[in-house]
């Protein structure tokens, strides 16, 4: 952000697209992985990026970071994904300095999600942020925004009802399928993938249909096998999947894998199957609905389900704005301190300078001069000073610009290096 001292010569953007724009095949081209996410931040910092949080979700991508150019965060985006960047820009949104901290807030607290109130980006928000701190690209200004947006989306759960009933997708698909298949209770579920949607997935099966026909299966087995034994489910290799699904009444699929695993030439049998791809990409290749007896639904149908759950999670968005704006205004608070930061460490300097050089001049001129005394004494009014030029900065009434510029002048200050 120029005004503010935070990166100079760049600004704060918010680069991505989601599900209100992209279908889940586009989506699915620029979905990142583990490992395409820590090549891009590789790639950012050989780049020069200051600082910048990946996330990506089944609902949306975005990169939120410091840059020249909006470009040079797409381009990122696009050289670690199957995504081009025409693509991009059919889709896509830009978001900058504060539009872009406001939609930050917004995806954080659940208010942009695909199912209003879904809080699973705010966990995803979080490991980002490690992640890019763990590789030297999250500056003190996102690391206090991502804080002050895991602030805001603990206040919106417990302050008000928007999270309640169900919040996400995975209870999407066990509530459609509850109305969709009769005697739930008594069919067989696939479930192929125990990665997070996969996992709550189980939880909402298990909790809602009683269903003790529900198998798991996973390419790396022992996953699978730590959520069955919680359960108590039933484990398969990954080696039975088409035996299994052609013995299935349900397959529900949250994978994570980059091309399609499920296709028509794996079922063989005639019996009805409901399929549910919870993935992105998309991991059920469409051929499967040249098969009669089964019925695909991808997450983008499940998304647009509405109840009277969620119509009452609507009366309060705007007690969760309301929360957004408190906390919004207390970052961008502790955002106009940093405005002047540098001028007032710039002058703590210069009185330091002043300080020093007094204190050889008086040495050199008494012999029992008090060395200790008149150190603690120069600290204390150094100090009081810089006080009180913060105090007038921070005043509401008066032109901080002016009063920079003038602190400036009288005292000749070169500003400390960006804080």
């Amino acid at each position: 952000m120029e005004q503010y001292h935070i990166s100079r010569g760049t600004y704060f953007y918010a680069i991505g697209l989601s599900y209100k724009k992209a279908d889940a095949e586009i989506r699915g081209h620029f979905s990142l992985d583990d490992t395409s996410k820590t090549a891009l931040l590789e790639q950012a910092k050989i780049a020069g990026i200051e600082s910048l949080v990946v996330t990506s979700t089944c609902n949306r991508t975005e990169i939120y970071g410091f840059a020249q150019h909006p470009f040079q965060l797409i381009q990122l985006l696009c050289d670690n994904t199957q995504g081009t960047v025409e693509e991009f820009q059919k889709v896509a949104y830009i978001y900058k300095n504060r539009d872009a901290i406001s939609h930050m807030f917004r995806v954080g607290s659940g208010l942009d999600s695909q199912i209003l109130g879904d809080f699973e980006i705010i966990s995803q928000l979080k490991v980002s942020a490690r992640a890019s701190k763990k590789h030297g690209l999250l500056n003190p200004f996102i690391e206090r925004l991502v804080n002050a947006i895991i602030q805001a989306s603990k206040r919106i759960k417990t302050e008000t009802e928007i999270s309640s009933g169900a919040t996400s997708v995975s209870f999407a698909s066990v509530q459609y399928i509850m109305r969709q298949v009769e005697n739930i209770s008594n069919k067989n579920i696939l479930l192929f993938g125990t990665g997070k949607i996969g996992r709550n997935t189980c939880e909402n099966l298990v909790k809602h249909t009683k269903n003790e026909r529900i198998t798991l299966i996973n390419r790396t087995k022992n996953k699978a096998e730590k959520i069955a034994g919680k359960f108590n489910l039933i484990v398969k290799d990954y080696a039975n999947l088409q035996e299994e699904i052609n013995s299935a009444d349900v397959l529900i699929v949250a994978t994570g894998a980059q091309n399609p695993t499920i296709d028509k030439y794996l079922i063989q049998e005639e019996n009805e199957l409901l399929i549910l791809d919870l993935s992105i990409p998309k991991n059920v290749n469409e051929n499967v609905c040249d098969l009669k007896n089964v019925t695909l639904i991808h997450l983008d149908h499940l998304s647009q389900m509405t109840d009277e759950t969620l119509e009452k999670r609507k009366k309060h968005i705007p007690l969760a704005e309301s929360i957004i704006e408190e906390v919004k205004t207390e970052f961008n608070s502790w955002l106009e301190t940093r405005k002047f930061a540098p001028t007032i460490k710039a002058l703590k300097n210069k009185l330091q300078d002043f300080k020093n050089a007094e204190l050889d001049t008086q040495r050199k001129k008494h012999k029992d001069f008090n060395e200790a005394q008149a150190e603690l004494i120069s600290n204390n009014i150094i100090q009081k000073i810089t006080n009180h030029f913060a105090h007038h900065l921070k005043d509401e009434t008066i032109s901080t610009d002016e009063s920079l510029e003038l602190i400036k002048k009288v005292f000749q200050l070169e500003e400390a290096s960006d804080v």
